[in-house]
């Protein structure tokens, strides 16, 4: 499985240049490197220096780059779900619906992303994946995205499950999924996530982003405060969607004790005034770094405590509720879902504490 690198920061900060490098460097190094570009205007292809398509192609040794049509990808989406509809339906619907007719609605490009990301992951072609976002809250939604959803199907079933609904249509569901369906299900079978295959891929976007050895960020700021601030504030909304942060490109600034003092405990990397991607690579840092970063979560059950490292924020701009089962993080425009482990599943919170960047949590 590949290493998949994004970059966050304010526009303007040279992130597109640095991905870039990054997959040249990478590639330089022998490893096979593929290079995702989410801005589909000819800005992409001027700075790589060719022309990527809607597929990956090669652009250099050992590196491939393709730039993420959203229309191009409804359409394959599209395909695959009439093709699992006639699958699993005597009657299929949606086979007079064509991809081409289909408009790209608010949040579906970041979807559809997503998507096309793990399918060139899962291909095994690639040792590295440079995804080249929009680096901002959009980019951290997406990769959260696993998160929210798994929660989502998570409450759900179990409200379902537990309603006089569910119960009442229980012993009905085997039945008519046996006569509609080619498949069969039964009520307690809704309550099994383990035996479902959407779940599953779910848990494992989940695994993949909270592991820095196999997806990490870092933060491309420059020594303008508006830049600083903006990276400091992604930095923390990365750790609520369990993102590791590996450390801060400093672009076309030379650190001084202040900037290194705001990042801390990151390291921070000066890079050179530089025009083209070409000029970047030998500044750049080793991304395999990205492993010793702060883990977004800790959870120490001797202790009856969960630790949360939220920097870039306050105490004040944190917010910990609890309703049932799991606890809430809010913490700038981002909300965190924790479903402890059983031990502390069930168990009101004690106490909670800001300190030295982490949240604290007791039980």
């Amino acid at each position: 499985m590949a290493l998949i690198l994004t970059f966050l920061g304010k526009g303007g900060t040279g992130r597109t240049t640095i991905a870039i490098a990054t997959a040249k460097k990478l590639a330089g190094l022998g490893q096979r490197v593929l290079l995702v570009g989410q801005d589909p205007t000819p800005a992409f292809g001027l700075l790589l220096g060719a022309s990527p398509g809607a597929d990956a192609q090669d652009v250099g040794a050992n590196l491939q780059a393709v730039q993420l049509h959203s229309t191009l990808l409804l359409e394959r989406s599209w395909e695959e779900v009439k093709n699992l509809e006639a699958q699993y339906l005597r009657s299929p619907i949606l086979k007079n619906v064509f991809g081409q007719e289909l408009g790209i609605l608010p949040g579906m490009d970041t979807a559809l992303a997503l998507n096309a990301i793990r399918e060139y992951d899962k291909s095994g072609k690639y040792d590295a994946i440079i995804y080249d976002g929009s680096g901002n809250q959009d980019t951290l939604r997406m990769l959260g995205m696993p998160e929210i959803l798994s929660w989502y199907f998570r409450r759900f079933r179990q409200v379902l499950t537990d309603s006089d609904v569910g119960k009442t249509l229980s012993p009905f569901i085997q039945p008519v999924t046996s006569a509609i369906l080619n498949v069969s299900f039964s009520g307690d079978s809704l309550g099994k996530s383990s035996n479902n295959e959407s779940a599953e891929l779910l848990e494992q976007g989940k695994s993949a982003i909270a592991d820095p050895h196999r997806v990490a960020s870092y933060l491309v700021t420059t020594d303008n405060p508006a830049a600083i601030a903006t990276a400091k504030y992604l930095w923390g909304s990365a750790q609520q969607v369990g993102l590791t942060v590996g450390g801060v490109l400093l672009n076309q600034s030379q650190s001084t004790e202040a900037i290194a003092t705001e990042f801390e405990p990151l390291e921070v990397n000066s890079l050179p005034n530089c025009a083209t991607p070409a000029e970047l690579i030998d500044a750049l840092p080793d991304f395999k770094q990205a492993r010793k970063a702060p883990r977004a979560i800790t959870i120490d059950i001797p202790a009856r405590q969960v630790r949360l490292f939220l920097p870039g924020f306050d105490k004040k701009q944190v917010k910990l509720t609890q309703y049932g089962p799991e606890v809430t993080i809010e913490a700038g425009d981002q909300r965190r879902n924790i479903f402890l482990p059983s031990p502390l599943n069930g168990q009101s919170v004690k106490g909670a504490k800001f300190q030295d960047r982490y949240l604290i949590i007791s039980f």
